[in-house]
């Protein structure tokens, strides 16, 4: 089993015993962990965290552990469920969130997953950042919340906010594409890209779209 603790994030394989792959024991310390800085970051006791996941066979375990570790430190979760890494980065400043866990491990096999955090503007923690979460989950030096001070949940889908965001960006002709006529083919690798990419499409009026998981 495998347990990679790095500045961007926390990887490993599931299972195993705790610290030699991504148990729920490590899920739920490395999410304290991250919780701490976060208000540490924030100044703030009670604060917002945007959680969203890719469509691992993990991904319901590993984000129902993340959103009730975040609770249990007294934070409030926006949880945005299926997600692309740039949907969750993009909900975390929409939500004007203190911050964002991101649960996917790329292009690794189904074995893995990942933590990956982003601070308040969306974007991922810099080195400085990464090593305070690292040296507070080796110390263990959380505390949780007290049962009046728990956080609470909100269920959110942004995959429409992302697609628009797109539609405005200034280097995107929306008239142009839709004129095109265009055919597309997709391979969404069995994961969010499937959800994802045929909402653009359809924004963007394409119509022959051939793909994996669409």
């Amino acid at each position: 089993m495998s347990l990679i603790k790095s500045i961007s994030g926390i990887r490993g394989t599931i299972g195993g015993k705790p610290g030699e792959g991504l148990s729920p024991l490590d899920v739920v310390k490395f999410t304290a962990s991250y919780a701490t800085w976060a208000k540490q970051k924030s100044g703030k006791e009670k604060i917002k965290i945007v959680v969203g996941r890719d469509a691992r066979i993990s991904g319901p375990m590993v984000s129902s552990i993340v959103i009730a570790t975040l609770t249990g430190m007294g934070c409030d979760v926006v949880n945005i469920g299926l997600a692309t890494t740039p949907t969750t980065e993009l909900a975390v400043t929409g939500e004007k969130a203190d911050g964002g866990i991101i649960l996917t491990a790329s292009h690794n096999p189904k074995q893995w997953n990942a933590l990956k955090l982003l601070g308040s503007n969306g974007e991922f923690l810099n080195a400085a950042e990464g090593e305070k979460i690292l040296k507070i989950a080796e110390a263990e030096d959380f505390v949780f919340a007290e049962v009046d001070d728990l956080g609470i949940v909100t269920e959110k889908d942004y995959l429409d906010y992302h697609v628009q965001h797109v539609l405005n960006l200034k280097l995107v002709d929306v008239d142009a594409i839709k004129k095109a006529g265009f055919s597309v083919a997709v391979d969404a690798v069995n994961s969010v890209g499937g959800i994802a990419m045929p909402a653009l499409f359809k924004a963007l009026e394409i119509k022959n779209v051939v793909g994996n998981q669409l």
